[in-house]
């Protein structure tokens, strides 16, 4: 019931977002090529986690970066760095493999147990990034860098990214889920999460009992 509530708010926002953007389409179009020009902006600290602005996010806190009108490169956001915690493999797709926003695109496995992400984009796997099959804690030490997942041909991107938060939006989502996930374990997170502008821990799974991470990380995975 949690989920399907914060789905609805979230379709609300998105909508909200859609119909500013029908009424500024000219500056739309103007920033669009800023996400080439400005790889690097400082990361924005939301709740404890980083939210960096070149960056579209999907509701299962995975991320897409534009890299070409067709070439999209993702991987997983901070706060799902955080929340996965100690790691030991990422089974990532086939080169060639076709995935689609909002559905299984890689799988992380840690502790015996198994939790999908879901991909941000559709469109087919064009590389995956082999340092992390043989050091999958690069997404935990760099989520926005050296840790990204793959790289994806999007046909069709422009309308992926429509359906992906970025700014304001982004930031009220990040927050959203920090808020909810401190709400749903309060005595474990107590100094775990930044109350103050600082930054979360690195590992917060280390503060979850071992049979709650996983209904835990389904959840805010939306997987």
């Amino acid at each position: 019931m949690t989920v399907l509530l914060v789905l609805f708010t979230f379709t609300a926002f998105l909508l909200i977002d859609h119909f500013r953007s029908r009424r500024a389409v000219a500056p739309m179009q103007v920033a669009a090529p800023k996400h080439d020009a400005l790889p690097r902006l400082q990361p924005a600290l939301v709740g404890g986690f980083e939210v960096p602005e070149n960056l579209r996010y999907h509701p299962g806190h995975t991320w897409a970066l534009s890299e070409s009108p067709s070439l999209v490169r993702v991987g997983m956001d901070d706060f799902a760095s955080k929340l996965t915690g100690k790691v030991e493999s990422i089974t990532l797709p086939q080169r060639g493999q076709w995935i689609r926003q909002g559905q299984k695109m890689c799988t992380i496995h840690r502790d015996g147990c198994a939790v999908d992400m879901v991909s941000p984009i559709e469109g087919s796997v064009s590389d995956i990034n082999q340092a992390l099959v043989e050091d999958p804690k690069l997404a935990l030490r760099d989520p926005y860098g050296e840790g990204w997942l793959m790289t994806v041909q999007a046909p069709d991107a422009k309308t992926s990214f429509r359906n992906l938060l970025g700014g304001a939006l982004a930031r009220w989502w990040t927050e959203e889920s920090a808020s909810r996930l401190q709400r749903r374990m309060p005595m474990a997170f107590a100094g775990a999460l930044a109350q103050d502008g600082g930054v979360a821990m690195n590992d917060l799974s280390a503060q979850i009992p071992d049979q709650e991470w996983l209904p835990l990380a389904k959840e805010f995975f939306l997987s």
